[in-house]
């Protein structure tokens, strides 16, 4: 009996937040990991990425950005980037983050599980409000504010950035 209650009570006090995952496709597996790290350390989230289980099926580049990105990005409080070493190639991920500056939304990266240092994507340099290892709880300060900072995969820090974006 102590151990359901103690269950519930841990239940009850997970934090619950929206994201919009920001990947490229060969990264799918990926996703379920992360979940998996945030729930560990406290955060459920609420994904409105397209990903192999929820995938878009449009042709039209104007229709997918605007009719199916855009809402998603939208209805998230905080796009994450999942950052692996393809991920810099893909032009749809630095539109989503793009996109997602232009609507004031907290970026932040967070490296692959196992990750070495790789090129980021422009858009996430630009403006990322953070980068974090694989580390649960530094990913879930990020997402809620409480971290606003640069780290390698390791988890240390890294050199100085640019200064943040500044809205208008």
């Amino acid at each position: 009996m102590e151990l359901l209650e103690e269950e519930t009570r841990i239940a009850m006090a997970k934090l619950t937040k929206n994201v919009f995952i920001s990947h490229i496709h060969e990264d799918d597996a990926g996703l379920g990991q992360l979940k998996d790290l945030l729930a560990k350390n406290g955060m459920d989230i609420r994904d409105s990425s397209i990903n192999s289980s929820n995938p878009n099926n449009a042709k039209s580049e104007d229709y997918i950005k605007n009719q199916i990105l855009a809402p998603q990005i939208k209805w998230a409080g905080t796009l994450v980037v999942y950052v692996s070493p393809q991920t810099k190639n893909s032009e749809w991920v630095n539109w989503e983050i793009e996109y997602a500056a232009q609507q004031g939304k907290h970026i932040v990266g967070v490296w692959e599980q196992g990750a070495q240092e790789c090129e980021l994507p422009d858009a996430l340099i630009e403006y990322g409000d953070a980068m974090v290892g694989w580390h649960g709880n530094s990913i879930v300060d990020a997402i809620v504010s409480r971290k606003d900072g640069w780290e390698k995969p390791d988890g240390s820090p890294t050199a100085a950035v640019s200064l943040k974006r500044h809205p208008c």
